[in-house]
């Protein structure tokens, strides 16, 4: 026999309501509220899974569901106002959790959260990315305010506390995402925004003003400018949904796709033993002078490789992803063009959580030291920087990824020590230091004003007695006098430092031997 067997009507008419469920379900079933997102100069979910996934990679999980309905009103949501499913991104599964801000205005309902809770678990036991689009305004109220449903609370955050450390989670908020969405990017790796777009926080402004009787707009309440550049929430703030999602593929490509997983190495074609002519005048010997640290990094990294996080807050440290020899790892630098470099509580907290990332996902760490202290005063003690620095020491304690170290230029206090200074702080894998390099417990200036002002306000010219005590201790801080007690591995000539530190990763292990006392867990100083 050939062919195929016949249909019978019954089967017809069962496919036929099943293609007519999912044609609805299509942007060009719903002109209008497309046309309406369109106005508002974004795209719809559904555009949006395009333009991030692999071409036709995108499987959709739970489309034909409905929201739960209340009263006589008829609720039209569909999907439930959540699109969820797994995709390719760059031929890597992930698992992509999208709301529809067309449907309800994207909230989210009990049916599309077990959507969400589903696709969380998912990702855990298949090991791969989980990525949420947000646009759309938390949970729905409709469902809210019944206790049949609330009374039962959620796993999505005991299932996020799972996620983390094992795949990356990212979100992107692409529109208003108050409340839930607030709460599910704060448990996120990796958050970025759309400039004049979209908006974080506990409760939108209709919320606020009753709540408080505060009237603000929503760009001063949570925009971009207020979690990317003020509180830190957004690692990143881009111009337009297509740097948006630019960014999400970015970032996965620095990443395994869970912490079983090798890091995935890059194609080089930038000579290991490249040599930057730059590097011999980008630090300036004047201690008085600033500079900015990124071409520092541009020039050590592999060419075109350099991806930075939250490059506007705490500009102070600059923190990015980067590759030697094809290797992902992550840098971090004092910043000397702002504030000298001094590291202060909103330093710390960037640190810290990009030291736990990179350690995660097995991404060496890279430290280009050159700070003059933490930041003192009564300021600096209301920020609570005392906890938040033992964080940043606290992190690379915990963290079992090689990490490397080269001093530019100062190494002052403890703050030295939480920049991986000295081999012996935390073992460091290498411990370099340029001939520009000054290691001291504090500041030349400062140390000789604490210890013998009555010396030299006691001489004849209590100026040059001065100067001449600070030319005395500036000469016992050196490089050379530093390699000579060996507690760093050695002088390089900067032009060496790319060779240095990819021969350094090449002969470190991938991960150190774990160590420590038996116990449950370590606890965070914060």
């Amino acid at each position: 026999m050939s062919g195929e067997a016949p249909q019978s009507p019954a089967m017809t008419d069962l496919l036929a309501q099943l293609s007519a469920g999912r044609d609805a379900l299509t942007d060009a079933a719903r002109p209008e509220a497309v046309a309406r997102q369109e106005r508002r100069g974004k795209q719809t979910a559904r555009q949006r899974i395009a333009a991030l996934a692999d071409p036709d990679s995108f499987r959709e999980v739970g489309s034909l569901v409905r929201p739960l309905q209340h009263g006589d009103a008829e609720l039209v949501a569909p999907a439930d106002g959540l699109i969820t499913g797994t995709a390719r991104i760059d031929g890597r599964p992930v698992m992509l959790c999208v709301s529809d801000y067309t449907a309800l205005g994207g909230s989210i309902g009990h049916v599309g959260r077990q959507k969400m809770l589903r696709a969380m678990r998912r990702a855990g036991d298949s090991g791969m990315p989980f990525i949420m689009l947000h646009d759309g305004g938390g949970h729905r109220i409709q469902d809210g305010q019944d206790s049949r449903t609330f009374a039962q609370g959620t796993p999505v955050f005991d299932l996020f506390a799972e996620l983390s450390g094992w795949v990356p989670v990212i979100a992107a908020i692409m529109g208003p995402a108050f409340a839930g969405p607030t709460n599910y990017s704060a448990m996120a790796d990796f958050v970025v925004m759309v400039r004049e777009r979209s908006a974080l926080g506990m409760a939108g402004p209709a919320l606020v003003k009753a709540a408080i009787g505060e009237e603000i707009d929503i760009e001063a309440l949570g925009g971009a400018r207020m979690h990317a550049d003020t509180s830190g929430i957004a690692h990143l703030a881009v111009p337009d949904e297509e740097a948006c999602l630019a960014a999400i593929r970015s970032y996965l490509s620095y990443l395994p796709s869970n912490a079983g997983q090798a890091a995935p190495q890059a194609a080089c074609d930038d000579p290991a033993d490249r040599r930057d002519e730059a590097l011999l005048t980008l630090v300036p010997a004047n201690l008085r002078r600033g500079y900015d640290v990124r071409p520092v990094i541009e020039a050590v990294a592999d060419r075109h490789s350099v991806m930075e996080i939250r490059p506007t807050w705490a500009k102070n440290i600059v923190v990015c992803f980067a590759r030697l020899g094809g290797r992902p790892v992550g840098f971090i630098a004092n910043q000397p063009k702002i504030t000298a470099g001094m590291i202060d509580t909103p330093a710390c907290e960037k640190a810290a959580h990009f030291i736990a990332v990179c350690d995660a996902f097995g991404l060496p760490l890279v430290y280009l030291i050159d700070v003059p202290g933490n930041v003192v005063g009564s300021a600096a003690e209301r920020s609570g920087l005392g906890r938040r620095s033992a964080r940043m020491l606290y992190e690379l304690g915990c963290a079992t990824v090689p990490r490397l170290s080269v001093v530019l230029r100062r190494g002052y206090g403890g703050a030295f020590i939480m920049m991986n200074g000295g081999q012996p702080s935390f073992g460091a894998e290498a411990s370099f230091i340029w001939p520009t390099a000054e290691i001291c417990a504090m500041s030349v200036e400062g140390a000789v004003d604490v210890a013998y002002r009555g010396d030299y306000e006691a001489a004849p010219d209590p100026q040059a007695r001065r100067q001449e005590l600070i030319a005395e201790s500036r000469s016992r801080l050196g490089a050379l006098r530093a390699a000579e007690h060996f507690h760093i591995d050695e002088v390089i000539d900067p032009r060496d430092t790319r060779a240095c530190l990819i021969r350094a990763l090449e002969d470190a292990p991938a991960r150190r031997r774990p160590k420590g006392y038996a116990r449950h867990r370590s606890i965070s100083p914060i």
